[in-house]
Order: structure tokens, then sequence, then C-alpha cells
């Protein structure tokens, strides 16, 4: 009985010994330097062991979740009860001729309770100009001036001039929109330059 006690004192005095330092005496006793290496994995397991440390399992992580980002959807101008109000309209990208071509493409489609006083006119082009810097030598801020060109019959209506003035004014480059009628073999129209604040008794408060 006290061998075995002696014993398990000498095993546990060991392995805190081993756990405060690993002795060097112990690599110097091989000549060879395979022996070394074996002997020093040997004394590095033991030494794990002995201060109770085990080896954890590698855990395999579920993937960090990522945000799902929906296709580009901006607004244009349509009718409900009579009044302008924001519609979404998926387009292909965020630039004015794209929304402006969204706008008269609707005159084709179920609105689903929305209007639009655009039926009948088609969509040509648009043209960017700056208007000019100095007048009547008076400086003025340089503005974008945005030339919007369609065809059709019959009359433009302030309802949808305001639907095509509104929707390309999103756009805060633009400080004004020009509306001209290019139809085939007839000299072109001007229906005039307008703002959106125009047509605020026209706009859904």
């Amino acid at each position: 009985m006290r061998v075995t006690v002696f014993m398990a004192s000498l095993r546990e005095a060991g392995s805190l010994a081993i756990c405060r330092r690993l002795p060097p005496s112990l690599l110097r006793r091989s000549s060879s330097r395979r022996r070394r290496s074996l002997a020093a994995l040997t004394v590095a397991l033991l030494a794990v062991a002995a201060c109770g440390i085990s080896p954890t399992d590698v855990r395999d992580r579920e993937n960090a979740p990522t945000a799902r980002i929906p296709p580009p959807s901006k607004t244009i101008y349509l009718l409900r009860d009579g009044k302008l109000t924001l519609e979404a309209a998926d387009v292909e990208d965020d630039t004015v001729e794209s929304l402006l071509g969204a706008l008269f493409a609707a005159s084709t489609q179920a609105l689903d309770g929305r209007d639009t006083a655009l039926r009948g006119f088609t969509y040509l082009r648009i043209k960017d100009s700056l208007n000019p810097v100095q007048r009547d030598e008076v400086r003025l801020p340089r503005t974008s001036t945005l030339t919007v060109y369609i065809s059709g019959e019959g009359t433009l209506s302030d309802l949808g001039k305001a639907q095509i003035v509104c929707t390309a004014q999103q756009d805060a480059a633009y400080v004004q929109v020009k509306i001209v009628r290019d139809n085939q073999n007839r000299p072109s129209k001007d229906e005039g330059r307008y703002t959106c604040g125009d047509f605020l008794r026209l706009i859904t408060q």
C-alpha cells in the first residue's frame, strides 16, 4: 500500500514539474537527431496530458448571413383619382431616360386602379443642355434643361405634362423640363418649359 501511494506521489510530482518546465536534459540524452525529436514530442504530449489540457475538435461554423439586395426600383408619376401619385417602376438603371421609358410604357399595361394621361403618346428621346452662364450681364449658376421629345396626336393635357416633368425632375440636376412634340412630316411643336412646382395643385399630398 505504501509503495502504491509513493508511486502515485511520484507521478503527481512529475506531472507538476512537467507543467512548470520541460527539462532540457531530456533532449541531450539522445545522440540521434531523430530520437531527440521523438523524445521531445513524447515529453510535450505527456506535459499536455499531465496539465489537464485536452485537444478540442475542429467545429464547422455556418456561413455568415448575407444581405439579399433587391433589384433596383425607382418611381414614376401615374394618376390615381385624377391626381399624380408616385408609383414604383422596375427599370434597368436609374437614368432619367429609363424612367421616362417606363412612364410611357405604362400606357400599355394594366395599372390596377391607376391611370395615365399619356395614352396615345410615344416617348422618343431626350436632350440635355446647359443654360448660359451669363445673361444680360448678370452671372447665373450653371443649370441644366432637359428636353423631352414625344410624338402623338391629340392634346397633351396638364396631367400628361405633369407626369413627364415630375418624373424627370426626380433627378435634381434638371431645373426645368422642356417638352417638344416631334411628329413626322410636320414641324415640331413646343409644348412649353415647366418645373414640377408648376403642377403642385395636381399632386396628391
